[in-house]
């Protein structure tokens, strides 16, 4: 009987899981599955179970490829199994082939006359999927806030970023869902960021991957009203709660579609946005709503040297501009009252009221 030797953590059984496991038993008669004890767990992926190990055991050992399963509780990294391989000394060890520890385990059987064998990343029979990645899916929030930004867009572009700059931004309610999406989309308002949330994804990867900013998910998961210093990195400067703003803002949609990754390498007067950046963040420390006007102000005339077309006007709006890069999707007006934002939405179809949102504790 030629006997297999598999382990691993299988905190949360997936299809990788049985594929591997499928592959690993057609290597010879016999299967042994050792996953790592709470403790070994605990020590290198620095995290509890997801549910307790003899429930984990019964899981494994109900599979039909498997024949028996061991918990490994030796404390060397990578070799947590190594008590059970020494007790049963299998035929074939197998391994993945993105294993972390090959080295280690190679020269553990080089000592003892097992064979190592490596299996290659086979077609999958389903999408591939880490148990990081089942469980930032089901830690990801089932709502979450867009967000509209005020000043200092694009110094948050790597390859644009400016030391001192800052960008300033805000976020907003009502909230989406993956279900309930009650705002256009491709619309300025960092629905990618947003999207991402809600699927356990990295916001900040996802965007600096399509060559944008990292400003969309940063404050969509930090939530409030935040300073952020310009950078390689998001860094936060100052959050507040977003007070100051209640009852002011509103949404415009222009009718046109937004596309920031179409106009990154578009000229603009990045002097003139590095000083924008200063005038929002002073006015969030000295919750100064009419200093942010200022600012907001300043980047619309920006946006409107780049050639975007002059937003509609409206009594009482002390400033407004286009969400995100602009060239489309929505606007976002500040005024100076709640029954002015409130006219102004009533006045036009494509208008909405929203708030600054936060996060309860």
């Amino acid at each position: 009987m030629k006997k297999v030797f598999v382990s691993g953590y299988y905190d949360i059984l997936h299809a990788g899981h049985i594929q591997f496991f499928n592959e690993s038993k057609a290597l010879g008669d016999h299967l042994t599955v050792c996953f790592a004890s709470d403790k070994v767990l605990w020590a290198q992926k620095n995290r509890m179970p997801s549910i307790p190990y003899e429930h984990k055991q019964e899981i494994i050992q109900s599979l039909k490829m498997v024949d028996d399963v061991v918990m490994g509780e030796n404390m060397e990294l990578g070799l947590d199994f190594k008590d059970h391989f020494l007790r049963i000394m299998p035929d074939i060890l197998a391994v993945t082939e993105d294993d972390k520890y090959p080295d280690k385990k190679q020269s553990l059987c080089k000592e003892h006359n097992v064979e190592y064998r490596m299996l290659p990343k086979t077609p999958p029979n389903f999408k591939p999927i880490s148990t990081t990645g089942i469980v930032k899916w089901i830690r990801a929030p089932k709502e979450a806030p867009l967000r509209v930004d005020f000043a200092g867009g694009w110094l948050d572009v790597p390859k644009f970023s400016r030391k001192g700059g800052f960008i300033v931004n805000c976020a907003i309610s009502p909230l989406v869902s993956i279900n309930s999406w009650n705002y256009k989309q491709r619309s300025g308002l960092g629905g990618s960021g947003a999207w991402a949330l809600l699927n356990g994804q990295d916001g900040v990867a996802s965007e600096l991957d399509m060559g944008v900013g990292w400003q969309d998910p940063v404050v969509i998961q930090e939530t409030g009203l935040c300073v952020w210093r310009s950078g390689e990195r998001p860094e936060l400067e100052i959050k507040r709660n977003g007070n100051m703003l209640k009852g002011l803002m509103a949404l415009f949609y222009t009718n046109e579609e937004h596309d920031t990754p179409g106009i990154a390498k578009k000229d603009r007067d990045f002097d003139s946005i590095f000083q924008a950046g200063q005038i929002a963040a002073q006015a969030v420390f000295d919750e100064d709503v009419n200093k942010l006007a200022q600012a907001i102000q300043l980047s619309y005339k920006i946006q409107l040297n780049e050639g975007m077309d002059p937003l509609i006007e409206s009594d009482n709006c002390l400033a407004c501009k286009y969400c995100g890069s602009g060239w489309g999707g929505y606007a976002v007006y500040l005024f100076s009252d709640t029954e002015y934002r409130d006219k102004f939405v009533n006045e036009h179809p494509t208008a909405m009221a929203i708030e600054p949102y936060i996060k309860p504790l």
